[in-house]
């Protein structure tokens, strides 16, 4: 355990936001992202005679989807210290060094390591779960934590 988290916590009078809060929170967000990229790409796949053409148009379109992911959360966490699923759910995004909204650099540095944490399986989100303070790899290189608002 971190002594010094531990102490900030307590002192600002913090919880750790649960790992269903966190989990339904990007839930929603996944959500509201494919929505947009379907929408986008609606068109084109109307278009598409198969499930096969449909999943060669969607692998054209990963880097863009990978774009918009990473800038949704970055927007996101960086202005409101959550993303919409976050705010549903009613949790948050800090820095631990400052207690508040992480910067530009945190919130993208956070967005980025989240895509990889994706591409690899889900294991920087599974190492949440091993994690007392529920962090993921997102979290541990932003040098963030997701708190109960």
């Amino acid at each position: 355990m971190n002594e010094q988290l531990d102490d900030i916590l307590d002192r600002e009078h913090l919880t750790i936001a649960s790992a269903k809060a966190r989990s339904a929170a990007f839930a929603i967000d996944e959500i509201l992202i494919s929505t947009l990229l379907l929408i986008v790409l609606w068109n084109n796949i109307a278009q598409a005679n198969s499930m096969e053409a449909i999943i060669v148009l969607t692998n054209h379109f990963i880097l863009e989807f990978m774009a918009i992911k990473i800038m949704y959360q970055t927007f996101f966490t960086m202005q409101y210290g959550a993303t919409l699923g976050k705010i549903v759910m009613k949790i948050r995004v800090i820095e631990v060094k400052t207690l508040s909204n992480p910067s530009f650099f945190s919130a993208f540095n956070r967005a980025v390591f989240r895509i990889i944490s994706e591409a690899l399986l889900y294991f920087g989100f599974i190492w949440a779960f091993l994690d007392p303070y529920r962090r993921s790899w997102h979290d541990l290189t932003a040098k963030t934590v997701v708190v109960n608002a």
